[in-house]
This record gives C-alpha cells, structure tokens and sequence, in this order.
C-alpha cells in the first residue's frame, strides 16, 4: 500500500466521461495517493459513482462543479483546494484512460526530485491516434516553441503533467483565459514566462473507439479557433515580454 503523500496528488478533471473515469480513478489509486477528481458538471450519473467510490477510501475525493465551466476551470478550481489544504504539485491526467497510469510514480518521483519544474508528458502515439489529431497538435508545439524563445516545451497539448500548484493558481486568478481547451498549452507557455522550467518525459498515449467507451468533447471548429486566439494573444505577450525573456535564455545558454 502506497503511503499517502501530502505534498502531491492526483488531480483528474472530468465531463461526461461515463465508465472509463471510474476505471481510470481506480488505476491511479494503484499507483498513488491521493487521488482527486473534479466532475465539471456532468450530467451521466459518474458523479454518484464516484462518491459512491470515495466513500470506501479515505484517500478519494471527489470535487463537483454545479454545471460545465471547461477543463482549465475544473482543474482551477481543484488547483484551489488542494493550495488550501497544504498541496504544493499536482499531477493531471484525463478521466477518459488515454494517459497512462503505470508512469505516475515516474513523473512524481520527478516532481520531487525537481520541485521548481513543470513535469510535461511527451506523448507517445499509437495506431489508436486519429492522424488528424496528431499532425495538427505540430503546430500548437511550434508555436509554444516560438512564444517561449525555445525554452523546452516538448509537447504543448498534453494533459499528462505535474504543475507546481501556487505559480500556476497565482496565473490564473490574474486572468481569465485557460478556462477550456486553451488550458493545457497556456499554463505550460505562462509558467515558462514565470520562471517554472518544463521537463519532459515520454508517456504513451491511447485513444479509444466510442464502442470501447472512448469520450471526446472536443470540436474541431470550436476547439481549434479557442486555440487560435489562444496562440495570438500569447504572441502579443510574447512581445511585451520579449527583453526580460530573452535576457533569461541568453543566460541560461
């Protein structure tokens, strides 16, 4: 039995996602403790499922959101908790079983060992991957290259990370972008800027079909203008902040 840790946890945002969060909570209770879930409004009945789960360990727990505000917002607002009751990392992961579970203990171990950084998963893909998904998320990392003057962000959109919980809190409540799908690759680009470096390890990634009880929310159209906006208005701070993030790469070279 894993000893609980009380400066790390589990931090799983979810929507909608049906049976695979219970099955996804459950394999990363194996590997760690303790396990948080945030159910962003759902309306599919896994919150009463997972209460129902956290009611036998004490080392569940289960958040929940009146209606659906976005993952950035969930994750904000279990981020927010956790500050509260004394977290310093938080390590994120997707309710749907695409990321996997037996690489927490590795990206912890990270964390720990590196407590100022941002641990990002690099995704390792599959035959599962939609080639689509796959060649448009380049242009996401060339961006997060771009706005960052090639600190190091390996991969942009990956949700398979561990955050330092105060920098990444003390970001958002200063603004109110990264409250959808921009989440992901704003926190890692604006923690750059804060000073958090990010280090990255592999994580294999899989996606399931809908008769394997895959769930995906995300809209091509909508999605991929929320992202568009998102990079254009990091490149405008990209600009305003161009000289002391420049000054800082020239000295870390």
């Amino acid at each position: 039995m894993n000893v609980p840790s009380r400066t790390h946890l589990i931090l799983i945002p979810s929507y909608n996602t049906g049976g695979k969060v219970l099955q996804t909570v459950r394999e990363a209770r194996q590997m760690w403790q303790p396990v948080w879930i945030v159910v962003d409004g759902s309306t599919d009945g896994t919150l009463e499922a997972l209460q129902a789960l956290a009611r036998h360990d004490p080392e569940i727990r289960v958040l929940s959101l009146p209606f659906n505000l976005g993952k950035g917002a969930a994750v904000l607002h279990g981020l927010r908790e956790a500050r509260e009751a004394g977290y310093t990392h938080a390590l994120t992961m997707d309710a749907d079983g695409q990321h996997p579970a037996e690489k927490i203990r590795e990206f912890m171990a990270t964390s720990q060992a590196h407590p100022e950084a941002q641990v990002l998963g690099l995704p390792v893909f599959d035959a599962t991957a939609p080639r689509v998904r796959v060649h448009g998320r380049k242009l996401s990392n060339w961006c997060a290259g771009l706005e960052t003057l090639g600190a190091g962000i390996g991969d942009a959109l990956c949700g398979f990370r561990v955050y330092p919980i105060a920098p990444l809190c003390d970001i958002m409540n200063r603004q109110t972008w990264m409250r959808r799908y921009d989440f992901d690759a704003e926190a890692a680009v604006r923690l750059c800027w804060s000073g958090v470096r990010p280090m990255n390890l592999t994580a294999p990634v899989k996606y399931f079909r809908p008769e394997e009880g895959g769930v995906s929310h995300f809209h091509y159209l909508r999605d991929n203008v929320l992202l568009t906006w998102m990079h254009v208005r990091l490149i405008l701070g990209l600009l305003l902040r161009l000289p002391v993030l420049a000054s800082r790469r020239l000295r870390s070279s």
